[in-house]
């Protein structure tokens, strides 16, 4: 039977330096997934170092890591302040957050990721979850599809693009979709258009935005000071919002200063410039090509997970 790469992580030795892992201390990684950043986070800790692995999707249950110094949580990083609390954890050195899709995600084609085939419109990452991408296909009006399709998917046709997919409802496949949406799309920049199409739907039906704001929130309450905020995004609108909230320490990017005009803000940038992958890592893999990573370290302490 062929196995299948569950993923491939992007700017790994990059993201793993920017933790600056204490060899005693305590990490989350958020998106657990493959398990490829946990396993490196486990590489250089001690005995008494601890590692928690969280995922949404109890698929990644199957690569959790035999070690009596991880943990696996099952559930969603919008709520990790309760997760942590759960588990007798009062502070954490470091919190790594991949947000990339899997490439189990993109390659199971019956999770209706990708416009590769043709599945049930499902996009759920935790398959618990009630709604589905044929909920939202079915179930929004023409306006609200629109305002999904050009906030998260950032198209200029989303109007156009809902109004064909109201008038050709029901949909069931992810099949049905493209066959819907391909004629409104620019031949030369077909499958970059439908990639953006489906992001923008997985976003909407994951609630993958609203869930980050909460996690880089929660991320000043459960983070030990000098502890490290490492995200790596990969999309603009992902990446906006972790650049607003490492350099003001809220979502919005709003700067407030003191007397003398310098910056409030309880994180230190450390990576000054965003980093993305090399032109190497790019061919290695290149679903690597859009990551960004930034990483913040926290200055000031704002509260405790056991609060």
């Amino acid at each position: 039977m062929e196995q299948t790469v569950y993923h491939i992580p992007a700017l790994l030795e990059q993201s793993i330096e920017g933790l600056d892992i204490k060899p005693g201390g305590t990490y989350v990684d958020v998106t657990f997934g493959g398990g490829g950043h946990s396993r490196a986070i486990l590489s250089r800790l001690n005995a008494a170092g601890r590692l928690v692995g969280m995922d949404q999707d109890m698929d990644a249950w199957a690569n959790r890591l035999q070690d009596d110094r991880f943990t696996f949580a099952h559930g969603n990083f919008a709520f990790l302040k309760n997760f942590l609390r759960y588990y007798g954890i009062s502070g954490v050195d470091g919190i790594i957050a991949d947000l990339g899709v899997s490439f189990h995600h993109f390659d199971a084609l019956d999770r209706g990721f990708t416009f590769r085939g043709d599945a049930p419109l499902d996009m759920r990452m935790n398959r618990s979850a009630s709604f589905t991408a044929k909920d939202l296909v079915n179930g929004y009006d023409e306006q609200r599809l629109a305002q999904v399709l050009y906030l998260y998917g950032e198209l200029k046709a989303s109007r156009r693009l809902a109004s064909a997919i109201v008038k050709a409802r029901p949909l069931a496949t992810t099949g049905d979709l493209v066959n819907v949406v391909r004629p409104l799309l620019k031949p030369a920049q077909e499958k970059k258009e439908l990639s953006m199409v489906f992001q923008a739907l997985r976003i909407e039906v994951n609630g993958e935005l609203n869930a980050l704001r909460k996690l880089l929130s929660q991320s000043l309450e459960v983070l030990n000071p000098g502890g490290r905020l490492v995200v790596i995004t990969y999309h603009s609108l992902e990446d906006r919002l972790v650049k607003n909230f490492m350099r003001s320490g809220n979502v919005e990017g709003k700067q407030e200063k003191d007397f003398y005009g310098r910056v409030n803000t309880p994180w230190r940038v450390v990576t000054g410039k965003v980093i993305v992958p090399s032109d190497d890592e790019v061919e290695r893999n290149p679903r690597s090509r859009s990551a960004k990573l930034r990483v913040a370290e926290l200055i000031a302490q704002q509260g405790r997970a056991d609060q």
